[in-house]
């Protein structure tokens, strides 16, 4: 479903605008106020939801997690580490809210060092991988087609860790 913005919410900030991935969200000219500039465009990544400091877009949930007209609201505590999906359901009896941490890190923080990586050769600029594919997804690291899991990084399962 694609996002919609509450008007009365919405400063004009436009944070949406600039993390939006398709290009839809835009800022009205005479309102100063953000709006879904193609709502069948919309890819549904909900980036412009967690972005959103006013809490002024909402969505309109799937019917996996969240029943027909119910409104889902996004609440991103970064102090806390956690984003919280609250779904308000149209009869306003009960509500629900789903607990999550945040697994993104912050903007500019992840810059990867490719001066010290070796320039690819031939072949691999002729293959159809992507630059240090192999070696970072670990296929082929024991001679066969192997998916990397935590054992093959040395990671065991750890009661209320998330990975």
């Amino acid at each position: 479903m694609p996002t919609f913005v509450y008007m009365t919410r919405c400063d004009g900030c436009g944070q949406c605008v600039d993390i939006c991935p398709s290009d839809i969200m835009h800022i009205d000219k005479t309102l100063r106020r953000a709006y879904n500039l193609e709502p069948n465009m919309c890819w549904e990544c909900y980036s412009c939801v967690k972005a959103c400091p006013h809490h002024a877009i909402d969505v309109r949930g799937y019917a996996d997690f969240a029943p027909l007209g119910s409104s889902v609201r996004v609440h991103r505590d970064e102090e806390k580490g956690t984003i919280a999906w609250r779904i308000k359901f149209r009869n306003g009896k009960k509500d629900m809210e789903l607990l999550a941490p945040i697994t993104t890190k912050p903007w500019g923080s992840c810059i990867p060092k490719l001066a010290n990586e070796s320039a690819p050769d031939d072949s691999m600029r002729n293959s159809h991988l992507l630059f240090n594919e192999p070696k970072y997804i670990q296929l082929d690291k024991d001679g066969k087609d192997s998916l990397h899991t935590l054992e093959s990084n040395g990671l065991e399962i750890k009661e209320g860790v998330y990975y």
